[in-house]
């Protein structure tokens, strides 16, 4: 009989709108040949910690892996692991991801996870699963980190980065992969998948340097396409979301992408993906025209700012400037896809003057491109070593949690969603002023990836925000609000699509 290992997806921020769990399919994928596994899903269960239980006590699992992000999974997780480590205090527990990758020592030093892997996980996840079934020296396991028996944290080396086409396709046939297939403004049958591991930039606000160290580790364009073509034939799929830090660093291979794309779906496929301004901005016509023949409907970019200064401050690279994106939204316009930008407003050590030069920046976007979707969160610090934005942040008064519970907390659950921070440069008037401008326009713009969202309410938004937007009158939008509450208007940045 072989060994079972148990993995355990934590809840993400919209329960009822799972996603495939791609970094633990990833993981799964290295020991799918050796070993069986279980995958419980925080999104589909009522009680995830029961469910590990039950099956570690069925199945006599070692060992229950967890990747855990900042935010929603990380409350979740937190209570859930303490109850299984009381029920089952010989079944190990392993976390991976984002969070065990910035905050390794806090993780360690609790008493519900007994051992961490930071940054690309897969060949050092199979190394410890064997080293835990069948004997070894941890010291030999890269990526690893657990306590030492004084009580210290022991990170051991990073391993070497791998190739993603050396790796396992996911393991698809082993979990039920229907589950995941979603309704959205893509399309009625949409799945997710990562083409790619890391990002080759610095942003001083983004959780991913830490992870990956600038690295950018593609699939190659075969692969990928035969992924989407296996998913497309096996489960009738009509659109793909692709998460990856940043799809885009390569204009030949997102070229030859499409292409290849053209080439295995229908006229009806479309697709969704993540890029900057500044390397799209350098992407040929023809380019565009095939992403939009291959399916592109939508690119998610972080424009950031309404500042060249404060993208400099950001170190969003020499490249980027607000002219870039101005440039970018209106060429998106001529190939039919929706430019969705993001924007990091509140910045320290002004963030009413920040989030006014943002405000007046959006505003210029509208006119250029009406159809551009946007998310606004409020700056949130991430620890990097050398960033300008966390060295201010912390003479302001901000500092990070000490322990895992004071993570798990309400507070800081609202911080990861870069929200409603509560960070000492944010007070109450400002966080107001980014969502009060926020509903207003909104209302004015709904965005187009609520797809319940009716006609006649769309023009009730505009009609009753018209007055408001017209004169820049932000304050007190209660009646927008309360009309958003009622029609239970969805934001992609908490929903997704």
């Amino acid at each position: 009989m072989r060994p079972t290992v148990l993995f355990y997806n934590p809840i993400s921020t919209s329960p009822g709108k799972q996603r495939l769990p791609m970094s633990l399919l990833a993981v799964a994928s290295v020991i799918a040949a050796d070993y069986d596994f279980i995958l419980i899903d925080g999104n589909l269960t009522d009680d995830p910690a029961r469910d590990i239980i039950d099956h570690a006590q069925r199945t006599g699992a070692k060992l229950l892996a967890c990747s855990v992000m900042p935010g929603p999974q990380l409350r979740q997780a937190v209570p859930v692991c303490k109850r299984v480590k009381a029920a089952l205090p010989d079944l190990t527990i392993l976390w991976g991801g984002y969070f065990p990758t910035q905050h390794g020592e806090v993780v360690l030093t609790s008493d519900c996870v007994d051992f961490i892997i930071q940054g690309q996980g897969e060949a050092p996840f199979r190394k410890f699963v064997d080293t835990l079934h069948r004997g070894g020296s941890l010291e030999d396991v890269p990526s690893l980190g657990w306590r030492t028996d004084s009580g210290a944290a022991r990170i051991n080396p990073r391993a070497p980065y791998v190739p993603l086409n050396n790796l396992p396709w996911y393991p698809y046939d082993k979990i039920d992969t229907t589950q995941y297939i979603g309704k959205s403004y893509l399309g009625n049958r949409v799945l997710s998948h990562n083409t790619s591991f890391g990002c080759p930039f610095a942003c001083n606000f983004c959780a991913v340097v830490a992870l990956a160290n600038r690295r950018w580790l593609p699939e190659s364009a075969a692969r990928v396409a035969s992924i989407v073509g296996h998913l497309y034939d096996t489960y009738g799929i009509d659109g793909m979301e692709f998460h990856d830090m940043d799809f885009f660093v390569s204009e030949e291979r997102t070229a030859e992408i499409a292409r290849r794309l053209i080439s295995k779906v229908d006229d009806n496929f479309s697709w969704w993906g993540l890029g900057r301004v500044d390397t799209l901005t350098e992407y040929s016509d023809e380019t565009f025209a095939l992403m939009r023949r291959s399916g592109c409907k939508m690119v998610f970019m972080g424009a950031e700012s309404g500042s060249d200064e404060m993208l400099k401050r950001m170190n969003k690279g020499g490249h980027s400037s607000v002219d870039k994106t101005l440039a970018m939204v209106e060429r998106m316009k001529h190939f039919d896809i929706v430019p969705e930008l993001s924007f990091v407003m509140g910045n320290p050590p002004d963030p009413v003057d920040d989030i006014d030069n943002t405000i007046a920046f959006i505003r210029k976007i509208k006119r250029i491109n009406p159809a551009t979707e946007l998310i606004l969160y409020i700056y949130t610090p991430v620890p990097q070593e050398g960033s300008i934005l966390l060295d201010e942040a912390q003479k302001l008064g901000f500092r990070f949690p000490e322990t895992l519970d004071e993570w798990a907390s309400e507070a800081w659950a609202k911080f990861a969603l870069r929200r409603d921070p509560g960070v000492p440069w944010v007070k109450d008037k400002v966080r107001r002023r980014v969502r009060n401008f926020e509903a207003v326009i909104n209302a004015y713009y709904p965005t187009v990836t609520d797809i319940r969202l009716k006609t006649h309410y769309r023009h009730l938004l505009k009609a009753l925000s018209s007055w408001r937007y017209q004169l820049r009158f932000y304050d007190f939008p209660y009646e927008l609000k309360a009309l958003q509450r009622l029609i239970h208007y969805r934001r992609p940045e908490t929903t997704g699509f």
